[in-house]
């Protein structure tokens, strides 16, 4: 069923299911990928399969779980969150309470300062039984786990898309999983994040060699989605500095402009929170990449700039 279908409809989006991207590799894909329709990973090891993220809601969390246990390997003892947000990290509760959750060390606290506000958006999303659950091991720029014979790398990429971002390398099968910092056929978001750190970050993951990549939403791809990603980042940087010199607001840039070759991605209102993010790199650029702005203001500007409407939420 198409977006436009579900939306009309006002239908959530069908729980996703697994997508075996290499031997022993799945994709837990969320179509169409929007607002808290995540993707997820998870690699099959001999102690059980290693997941990457848990989803936004508790349904959609239990049904990850039941898919990669289904696989045949035991429960899943090992979770790694790919950074901070709720639709990457509510399911985290889902999983036995012994089970190991790794993330960079920005996550935990972020995870808590943030709480479950994110359900506060979109209330009428079937959010389910839900408890916060921060990361137990955590590391500041590199860590590799052994699946048996199989490494697989977790790397720390940010602030891109959040200040903590973490990447899933499995090198023997070249599959890369990005979280948000590559999103195909999604818009890119650099809100909590920034904007020059991403377009760093899109240099460390072409370097990686994938053949394979799964973005935090929308399909899976190949490596192309880092130039596509770029490419959309450097207008915005070019709106920005055009803006910022013509003394008009990140709104008022993404009025004049409007969305250009990229209408067709999806959450095409992320331009406005893009803005702000650019806006403030190039007006106070002696502040750290990704600190902190005022979310819920720009939030509210993206809902303007969307025709007064809160974006849609199919989760």
């Amino acid at each position: 069923m198409s977006t436009a279908a579900l939306r009309a409809g006002a239908l959530r989006a069908p729980l996703g299911r697994l997508h075996e991207v290499a031997d022993g590799v799945h994709a837990f894909l969320q179509p169409p990928g929007g607002w808290c329709l995540s993707n997820a990973g998870a690699i099959v090891g001999p102690d059980g399969p290693v997941l990457v993220d848990t989803a936004a809601t508790r349904s959609r969390a239990e049904a990850l779980r039941a898919a990669a246990e289904g696989l045949g390997r035991g429960p899943v003892r090992t979770v790694i969150n790919t950074h901070s947000h709720g639709d990457h990290v509510f399911g985290n509760c889902v999983f036995d309470p012994s089970a190991t959750i790794i993330a960079h060390e920005l996550t935990g606290p972020e995870m808590t300062a943030v709480g479950m506000g994110l359900q506060s958006l979109w209330p009428d999303v079937e959010w389910g039984e839900l408890t916060l659950r921060p990361p137990t091991v955590t590391f500041a720029r590199s860590m590799t786990l052994l699946l048996g014979d199989r490494p697989v790398e977790l790397h720390h990429v940010g602030p891109a898309h959040s200040t903590g971002d973490v990447v899933v390398w499995v090198p023997d099968a070249r599959v890369l999983f990005t979280g948000d910092v590559a999103l195909p056929g999604c818009t890119p978001f650099c809100l909590m994040g920034s904007v020059r750190g991403s377009l760093a970050a899109l240099d460390r993951l072409r370097a990686f060699g994938a053949e394979t990549v799964v973005g935090g939403h929308g399909e899976v791809s190949g490596p192309e989605v880092f130039d596509e990603t770029e490419r959309y980042l450097r207008r915005i940087l070019d709106l920005a500095r055009d803006g910022v010199a013509a003394g008009i607001s990140p709104l008022q840039t993404a009025r004049s402009h409007g969305l250009g070759d990229f209408g067709g991605l999806l959450d095409p209102e992320r331009l406005v929170g893009n803005l702000h993010r650019a806006y403030l790199e190039i007006e106070r650029p002696e502040l750290p990449l990704g600190a902190e702005m005022d979310v819920p203001g720009v939030f509210g500007e993206m809902v303007e700039f969307n025709g007064g409407r809160l974006p849609d939420c199919l989760a």
